[in-house]
């Protein structure tokens, strides 16, 4: 069984967020081991993939602040939304997947979790993208249905320190959070260990908050 953190940051400014999965992604090898971090947000954001153009994605949203993502993929809402973080380190098997196979892996995982939950939520065939860079107007192939619905989304940024993920879902109604995160932490054969103290980057989290996720200069720079 492999071991693997569990970080539940609970709410964070928007460019916080954005700064401390950057963080964890450099701090990954030093750390060794995966982890999955939960956390929610001070206040309704959107955040949009990194080569995306700002103009163009603020035309999407309404909602700000609106913050780039280190990772891929389209505008993504965080009113209502249930987010969630993933860090590999380069040694882990995880990070020499192809995107489309850890893409797909990712919302397996999470069709199991909201099984549990007798959710019945199933992969998307095919894309059926309905405006493109919204990411969830319309599904992309493997993301997550709920009657007809997606979802749940994911974006991804792979590098030589590691693999993150940064993942969205959009719950059905009716559905506890704090039971969900139980059910998706219970459906992998890991163990889950609290990262010990001093080990999260908060100090270079904070200054890529102050320097980059917290200026118009790199949220506008394209």
């Amino acid at each position: 069984m492999e071991t693997w953190f569990l970080i539940r940051s609970g709410p964070g400014a928007p460019a916080y967020n954005m700064a401390l999965d950057e963080a964890l992604l450099e701090s990954v090898p030093r750390l060794g081991l995966p982890v999955l971090r939960f956390y929610s947000w001070t206040e309704p954001a959107a955040t949009f993939g990194y080569l995306q153009n700002y103009s163009q994605a603020a035309a999407l949203t309404r909602l700000r602040p609106l913050v780039r993502r280190p990772t891929g993929g389209g505008v993504v809402p965080h009113d209502a939304d249930w987010t969630y973080s993933l860090v590999f380190p380069p040694q882990h098997y995880w990070h020499r997947l192809k995107a489309a196979e850890s893409y797909r892996r990712l919302h397996e995982w999470m069709g199991t979790a909201f099984a549990r939950l007798n959710v019945a939520a199933t992969l998307a065939a095919e894309s059926q993208k309905e405006i493109p860079g919204q990411c969830f107007a319309g599904p992309e192939k493997a993301d997550l249905l709920w009657q007809g619905r997606k979802i749940a989304g994911a974006a991804q940024r792979r590098s030589r320190t590691g693999l993150l993920i940064q993942g969205s879902v959009q719950p059905p109604p009716a559905l506890d959070r704090s039971v969900w995160e139980s059910a998706l932490c219970g459906t992998m054969e890991v163990e889950w260990k609290p990262l010990p103290d001093g080990l999260l980057p908060e100090e270079l989290a904070r200054r890529l908050e102050r320097e980059k996720y917290g200026l118009a200069a790199f949220n506008q720079k394209r």
